[in-house]
């Protein structure tokens, strides 16, 4: 199997950093408040190798590298693409990778033991949204009637209610109406069956004490996994009817004449969580300094990104172009990166968040994000029988750990390199996001309270149920 790399031992400088006890005897002078802070020690390990799939969310990853953050902690980082989501998770588990690029629902579904099991981590948070639902050009045309329009133009966001009849033209016809999405735990699997349940449209169950892993139980819609560069043909070849993935594999669609993006995860979930940085839970333990020093590099990287109202964002579309990144054409990816988001070929629209990588705390690892993922894993079957509520708090913090993440910021702010007001206040930070209100179908979801948020779905697993 082949990987595409990119090495930092070729970048590795003569002089290491030495201005962190400088920086560090500065900025400790200037913050009272922080009573927790410990200054971080040397990296005990320093040649580090990182995986990702080829997609515009890897950015925060290639920032780090490309502008030397990660050398500014005494790291030297190889970056190598990986086949697909399993090979990344499975050389994470194995050590091949010190840590990667992964989907949200990736160190839930491992820690969990849906799948491959493994106790892994995450301490950053990528990015926020960044994902779009794409369905090919006869199915627009079909789905196309049933929109209202204003001015010539689809009025957005674009329901599922409108695909519910003509799905149900397929089945009346014998015909599965199948779509594609990256993974079983991905944030994409789960965003399409949020969107298709909200309209109305069964995306199935999965049976694991069953052994039954297909999701495609009592299904309207037949949803299974496609690796997300390989969508658009898999969708043109008609395989499928249509997909949910990150870019630039919608805006791909729209370039090749092939298929329409019908709405973007951020009108589906405003500012939703979507990848996270995931280690081993042993490497974690025996690295941590390091693991420290490579969440500070990728916080300055979101910041980078989202500085100056996305001004450095052509600059970060270039350096996603190249091969060793997600080799796709700078204007394929540009059309979603600079905060615009083109639907129907011509019909591009201002969407300034559809990919933030710092704004909005979106680096800090809450709590109430992996209590989502974990209530969509329940709803779907993916865990089989009911939990408590304290179990799923118990999951989450196992999982995703802020503690990290807050020693790395605390460090940058001391070394002047950000400032307080960049992050939560650590201080009387719970981890809990308020309830959060801006989903396509209304429901309010309070990450406290998860079995009181599954009750309020009409689709979908609750209280005892059991397939």
């Amino acid at each position: 199997m082949k990987y595409s790399s990119i090495s930092g031992k070729g970048r590795r400088g003569f002089l290491k950093t030495t201005a962190l006890a400088i920086g560090l005897t500065i900025g400790l002078g200037s913050m009272p408040t922080m009573t927790s802070y410990a200054a971080v020690g040397e990296p005990e390990k320093e040649d580090l190798k990182f995986g990702f799939i080829k997609l515009t969310d890897m950015a925060p990853l290639a920032i780090a590298y490309e502008k030397g953050f990660f050398e500014d902690e005494g790291l030297y980082v190889t970056l190598e693409a990986q086949a697909n989501w399993k090979v990344l998770l499975d050389r994470v588990i194995d050590g091949q990778l010190d840590g990667a690029h992964m989907l949200a629902g990736q160190p839930l579904g491992a820690t969990i033991g849906f799948g491959t099991k493994a106790h892994i981590i995450t301490a950053f948070s990528m990015d926020l949204n960044g994902n779009g639902i794409t369905v090919s050009n006869k199915i627009w045309e079909e789905m196309k009637k049933n929109i209202p329009m204003k001015d010539g133009k689809p009025v957005h966001p674009i329901k599922a209610d409108y695909l519910k009849p003509v799905v149900e033209k397929y089945k009346s016809e014998g015909k599965p109406f199948k779509m594609g999405m990256v993974f079983p735990v991905s944030t994409h699997n789960y965003e399409l069956r949020y969107w298709l349940a909200a309209g109305g449209i069964h995306p199935g169950y999965y049976a694991p004490h069953k052994g039954d892993i297909s999701g495609q139980l009592k299904a309207d819609a037949l949803l299974s996994v496609t690796p997300p560069p390989q969508m658009p043909s898999t969708m043109e070849a008609g395989t499928i009817y249509g997909y949910c993935v990150g870019e630039p594999w919608n805006q791909q669609a729209v370039f090749k004449g092939i298929g329409v993006p019908v709405i973007t995860d951020y009108e589906i979930w405003k500012n939703n969580p979507e990848k996270v940085f995931g280690v081993s839970k042993g490497w974690a333990d025996k690295y941590p300094n390091t693991h420290i020093r490579v969440v500070k590099a990728m916080i300055r990287a979101g910041k980078w990104l989202d500085d100056n109202n996305n001004a450095n964002r052509p600059e970060a579309v270039k350096i996603l172009a190249k091969s060793q990144y997600v080799g796709a054409d700078y204007d394929v990816i540009a059309n979603s990166m600079t905060g615009t988001f083109e639907y129907e070929k011509g019909d591009k629209r201002e969407v300034p968040d559809f990919n933030v990588f710092f704004r909005y705390n979106a680096t800090y690892p809450y709590y109430s994000d992996a209590v989502w993922y974990l209530t969509q894993m329940r709803r779907w079957g993916q865990i089989a029988e009911q939990k408590s509520d304290s179990w799923y708090m118990d999951m989450a913090k196992k999982v995703y750990r802020p503690d990290i993440y807050a020693q790395a910021a605390k460090e940058l702010i001391a070394e002047g390199k950000m400032k307080a007001a960049d992050f939560p206040n650590f201080a009387k930070e719970s981890g809990f996001r308020p309830p959060q209100t801006q989903f396509i179908d209304g429901v309010t979801y309070d990450g406290t309270k998860p079995n009181e948020y599954l009750k309020k779905f009409s689709i979908g697993l609750k209280g005892k149920d059991k397939i």
